[in-house]
């Protein structure tokens, strides 16, 4: 059993965040679905909690009542290898409430935080050469959804504005 599990707590809507999120990441699935029974704080037969994997990844997510809210003080990273995978995580996060952020972070229409993160970020900004790290970054703030094109111009200096 993995030994630490992200724990995402909501309203009343555990089991639809649930499945969004694994139709939305490959290797996905729910794996099983607890329901409050006589004695909980919610009706019974409402689901009480979810477990999930996203690509593999263990999660639990639980119905607890509005007085839990998601914050940017957490957030879920997905590395991604290319442009296509930055735009599609993009899209089906924001679809239907989901907000944009700055920088690559999003809000899902729960109100859960995602960072859609293109892996040669990194690299740019960790670049022994601290002009192309520099640039690499005001690119990188300037832009809501990341792009790998605009980004490796930056670093390259070639960028026009």
């Amino acid at each position: 059993m993995q030994k630490i599990t992200p724990f995402l707590t909501f309203n009343d809507q555990a089991e639809e965040a649930a499945r969004l999120y694994t139709a939305v990441f490959p290797n996905s699935k729910i794996t099983r679905i607890s329901r409050y029974g006589e004695a909980g704080p919610m009706p019974a037969g409402t689901v009480m909690s979810v477990t999930f994997e996203l690509d593999g990844q263990p999660f639990s997510a639980l119905n607890g009542g509005p007085h839990f809210r998601f914050s940017e003080g957490i957030s879920l990273f997905v590395h991604c290898e290319t442009q296509e995978e930055v735009d599609a995580y993009w899209k089906k996060l924001t679809e239907d409430g989901g907000e944009p952020g700055p920088c690559g972070w999003l809000k899902d229409k729960f109100g859960v935080s995602w960072q859609i993160v293109p892996a040669v970020l990194g690299k740019l900004l960790q670049n022994d050469d601290p002009d192309k790290a520099n640039r690499t970054m005001q690119a990188m703030l300037s832009m809501s959804k990341l792009d790998i094109a605009t980004l490796e111009q930056a670093s390259a200096g070639t960028l026009s504005v």
